[in-house]
């Protein structure tokens, strides 16, 4: 079966146990807000800055117990993340960070609101990738969720190209994880 990106991102928020997800919503990740609409199983909790959203993911991860999971848009949406990024890394508090991201064919051309958050979460996360690949996507997601629990918790960063988010292609989500 052959299902959207955004569709895969939702299943497997579901196949992780996210209850709630904290998110804001902006041009390059309304896609996953549109198969989050139709998504009951998961409480969207709507914050009025994205600065506000992290933290409130990140009291929500130490108060639960689970994987606090965050959605924002490209660029400054990104960025505003970064204060509690380091903040959950410092304190080992799990998160998963989907950031949207221009198309993948535009990166690295100073497109309209790119930002490298890879490059720049890089020494405050314990992981951050660009999916670059449609069908590396429930793979790459998998993976956050494990590396964001294991070890010494803290927050990964899952960067979201557009045209990733709206691709068809597999719906698979891997049961386990190889990582070495």
């Amino acid at each position: 079966m052959q299902i959207t990106g955004s569709q895969l991102i939702i299943n497997s928020l579901i196949e992780e146990g996210v209850d709630k997800i904290f998110a804001y919503p902006g041009g390059y990740d309304k896609d996953i807000f549109d198969a989050l609409y139709h998504e009951k199983d998961i409480e969207l909790i709507l914050p009025r800055h994205e600065q506000g959203l992290i933290h409130a993911a990140e009291g929500y991860a130490r108060s639960t117990g689970k994987v606090g999971v965050c959605l924002v848009t490209s660029g400054p949406g990104a960025t505003n993340l970064v204060t509690g990024i380091a903040d959950a890394n410092y304190d080992g508090i799990p998160l998963v960070c989907f950031t949207g991201q221009v198309a993948t064919s535009v990166i690295g051309n100073d497109a309209f609101q790119e930002v490298d958050i890879v490059g720049i979460t890089r020494t405050i996360s314990k992981y951050s990738t660009t999916i670059r690949k449609r069908d590396d996507l429930g793979r790459a997601i998998k993976e956050a969720f494990y590396i964001a629990r294991t070890g010494k918790p803290g927050p990964v960063i899952v960067d979201l190209p557009s045209n990733i988010i709206s691709e068809i292609g597999p719906a698979e989500y891997p049961e386990t994880v190889n990582i070495r």
